[in-house]
């Protein structure tokens, strides 16, 4: 596969994908490239590595979810996959620079 056919594909499972995700070895497997490969590649290409492209993503999210609902902080941390309210306003306030 070529590598910018492989990038959008990553992307495009990513985002589909985005609240199951498990992590490279997944996406690695879906456009059929070693994980270590496509890890480079894409941090080469993007700068962000497939942790963060999909970290970036759930944060970015988790902010339209704080301002467009009415749910509490607990409930969006676990919803995007943050084991403890305290963990995820820690990368939370890392990421936009703002506290909840």
């Amino acid at each position: 596969m070529e590598w910018m056919t492989a990038i959008r594909e990553s992307i495009r499972y990513m985002e589909e994908n985005l609240m199951t995700v498990s992590g490279p070895a997944e996406i690695a497997a879906h456009v059929c490239m070693s994980e270590m490969y496509l890890q480079r590649g894409f941090q080469v290409i993007t700068g962000l590595t497939l942790g963060e492209y999909v970290r970036n993503r759930r944060l970015y999210l988790s902010a339209l979810d704080l301002i467009s609902t009415d749910d509490k902080v607990i409930d969006i941390s676990l919803k995007y996959g943050y084991e403890t309210p305290e963990s995820f306003t820690k990368a939370f306030g890392r990421f936009h620079d703002a506290t909840i």
